[in-house]
């Protein structure tokens, strides 16, 4: 149940303010919402659950800032939000709600929530949120047009290092073919980046660029994402919906994180690569697509298909070109751009002054090992500026090479240990002490990379989370 507003806030078709979408299943507090914004200028869409929300999204409605109702029937306000975040990772959603539960509202934002309200809410309160994300959405968009004619600064600050230069050269090795490639590296090193490069450099660059994350939705809904369905096709597709395959026809698709793609569809992405032809969810026509495929993955894939975790086949079809990006600790060449950039960017964001990075901060980084990469300096710097310190970012280097120092320490004195008593210990109790030693600084460094996210760590160590539990008792492993 959806509506569209096509009327101008004056009536003039020419004359409109921002659109924005109102998601709420109370068909009174949508039509006040409706009416209050449209009394701002605004053009108004509507929609009463969520799967119409999402159909409305999809069609190009565009709208500038979504307002989202947490409790509806159906695909609630917190699934809707993580679909609308699958198609739209920019776009603005406010959640709005009589529930205030804290665990909600966490829920919300980690989602990918901007902001939350609480019904009832005071006009003003509505109005200042609404102001703020529909400015910064301004904003990025002139930052996107910006980009594209004068180029990305973060991508141009990628490329500085002889490493990332090698790779720019391969980059335009295969500019005129339609080879797959697989981009491989750590969280967070830039494979993104990479990827649009491919697409700028090839013969595909004035056609989409597709992004889709494979691990960011469920198998049956991914399925649908990529390939789209027809009407019928399950409980709620009420009318066709091209796949994202079908939307990158003469362009490039983007699959990342493609090695948390499953069995059953990892089947059906053999046969595209191969036939370049799909069918949609509960169609049978066959579709033929024009497109390049690239993927990325944080995931040792050649040790998947060891494992029978990837089919071997779909890993030979995906690694025609094979580009593994070296972790920011090995482009430090990198990172005094990087941070240049960063803070100036962030510093135009959020309306901060430009800091000057201390000569002891930039002598912290080029210590500092960055296991989350380009990410992690971006958040860093982000962190300076808005609070327009060093000191908790200084800090939280210190304590974690202290952690590094002690895993260090560990180790040499086993090390040491065994040196002293050659000949009593034998060989196999050695590299069993070893590699329990190299077990444990390696679980630590993963727990820290992900702010002790223990499910996220199981993933990148390819364990389940039940033996990783066991392993951090084993361990004596405790947070910091």
């Amino acid at each position: 149940m959806a509506s569209r507003n096509t009327r101008g806030p004056s009536g003039d078709a020419e004359d409109r303010g921002p659109r924005l979408l109102v998601v709420d299943d109370a068909e009174g507090i949508r039509t006040y919402l409706a009416n209050l914004l449209e009394l701002r200028g605004y053009q108004v869409d509507t929609a009463g659950d969520g799967r119409s929300a999402i159909a409305l999204i999809e069609s190009g409605a565009a709208p500038e800032v979504v307002i989202l109702d947490v409790m509806m029937p159906g695909i609630d306000g917190l699934e809707t939000l993580r679909r609308i975040r699958a198609i739209d990772a920019e776009l603005p959603v406010v959640m709005l709600s009589v529930v205030g539960k804290a665990s909600t509202i966490v829920g919300a934002m980690q989602l990918g929530a901007v902001d939350y309200i609480n019904k009832p809410f005071e006009e003003e309160e509505l109005d200042a949120i609404l102001s703020k994300w529909i400015e910064r959405r301004s904003l990025e968009r002139e930052r996107t047009q910006l980009r594209q004619a004068v180029g990305d600064p973060v991508a141009d600050a990628v490329w500085e290092s002889d490493a990332m230069q090698r790779i720019r050269s391969l980059i335009e090795q295969i500019s005129e073919t339609d080879v797959t490639v697989l981009i491989q590296g750590e969280s967070g090193v830039g494979k993104e980046i990479v990827a649009r490069a491919v697409h700028a450099c090839s013969s595909r660059k004035d056609g989409p660029f597709v992004k889709v994350n494979c691990a960011a939705l469920p198998e049956d809904l991914l399925e649908s994402e990529l390939f789209g369905y027809e009407k019928g096709a399950f409980t709620g597709a009420n009318g066709r919906k091209q796949g994202r395959f079908e939307v990158a026809h003469r362009g490039t698709i983007f699959l990342d994180e493609i090695g948390e793609m499953s069995p059953a569809l990892q089947a059906k992405m053999l046969q595209v690569l191969q036939d370049s032809v799909f069918t949609r969810l509960g169609g049978h026509d066959e579709i033929r697509v024009d497109v390049q495929v690239v993927s990325a993955t944080n995931r040792p894939l050649a040790e998947m298909v060891s494992q029978n975790q990837f089919r071997e086949d779909l890993y030979f079809r995906l690694n025609v070109v094979s580009i593994q990006i070296p972790p920011l600790r090995e482009r430090r060449e990198e990172i005094g751009a990087l941070v240049e950039t960063f803070l100036r960017r962030y510093s135009i964001q959020y309306e901060k002054p430009q800091l000057e990075p201390s000569a002891e901060l930039l002598g912290a980084f080029d210590r500092y090992g960055f296991p989350g990469n380009v990410r992690e300096l971006e958040n860093m710097i982000k962190r300076v500026v808005v609070l327009e310190s060093e000191e908790s970012i200084l800090e939280e280097i210190v304590r974690r090479e202290a952690g590094d120092a002690r895993g260090r320490t560990g180790l040499q004195t086993l090390l040491e240990e065994i040196e002293e008593t050659a000949g009593d210990v034998p060989l196999r109790e050695v590299g069993r002490r070893v590699a329990q030693q190299a077990e444990r600084e390696a679980i630590e460094r993963m727990l820290r990379h992900t702010g002790w996210n223990r499910k996220q760590a199981a993933r990148l160590l390819s364990v389940s989370y039940k033996t990783l539990l066991q392993k951090i008792r084993e361990c004596g492993l405790v947070a910091d």
